[in-house]
């Protein structure tokens, strides 16, 4: 069996790429864990000090596995891994840096907003498809992307949730840089050099004074949309939801 994630270390850069690259990278309970596990790893090592996230194939992140969804039936143990990877990828330490390509779908898309760089490919699809399917925001989204965006574009986002792509991402700041696809890794991997050549405390220091002000805020809104997003779970509307997204 194939490794979920693969684990590179170069010149105190870490890159970690999503591989399950025939379902577009979409998060699994066993993908969780172990993308959880290799993050706060690299987080304790004193041998990285940047860590790049990608994915392999076509895709970097489908969103949620819709059919291990679907067979959990909304029960507190579906939430607790992905609850526990937004929970260490918003309180890293080590800066993270995205390398995004094809589809980034749902927590695809709002992980997004925990990176402290981002790079995307030209032929990047992002898109927050939750009350389509019958849920709400997660991953801190309903915080951070209304900061970053403002209401009304975040509202159009989150609520009508349609696709966009990178200069999108770009024009509201989620995304840094957008570049050809086949050179976004390596654009990302530059710049992950060029941090991992800087003073390491004072990268460190500086990451965590720029988040220190609400993170207690963010971790408690984790929280709040992960227990509403449980109890949509198991709504018929989000049953619906699920049930034409897998016979379509």
């Amino acid at each position: 069996m194939s490794e979920l994630v693969i684990r590179q270390l170069d010149d105190s850069v870490l890159t970690l790429t999503l591989n399950r690259p025939d379902k577009k990278n979409a998060l699994d309970n066993d993908l969780y864990i172990s993308l959880t596990e290799l993050l706060l790893e690299g987080d304790r090592d004193p041998d990285v000090r940047v860590i790049v996230l990608h994915g392999a194939g076509d895709s970097f992140c489908a969103g949620n596995d819709i059919a291990d969804f679907v067979a959990s039936g909304g029960d507190a143990e579906s939430v607790r891994a992905p609850l526990r990877l937004l929970q260490s990828i918003a309180g890293l330490s080590t800066p993270l840096i995205a390398a995004v390509h094809g589809n980034a779908i749902g927590i695809g898309t709002t992980l997004l907003l925990h990176c402290d760089l981002v790079y995307g490919a030209e032929d990047l699809r992002l898109q927050l498809p939750f009350v389509r399917l019958g849920l709400v925001p997660e991953g801190g989204s309903s915080l951070l992307l209304p900061q970053l965006a403002g209401h009304r574009r975040a509202f159009e986002m989150l609520v009508l949730g349609e696709s966009f792509g990178a200069d999108t991402g770009r024009e509201i700041g989620l995304v840094n840089e957008v570049v050809p696809s086949a050179k976004v890794l390596d654009r990302a991997r530059e710049r992950a050099m060029q941090l991992a050549a800087l003073p390491p405390q004072a990268v460190v220091k500086s990451k965590q004074m720029l988040r220190a002000h609400q993170q207690d805020l963010l971790q408690q809104i984790l929280v709040e949309e992960v227990d509403a997003f449980r109890e949509r779970l198991a709504s018929a509307e989000a049953k619906a939801a699920f049930d034409a997204f897998l016979t379509r």
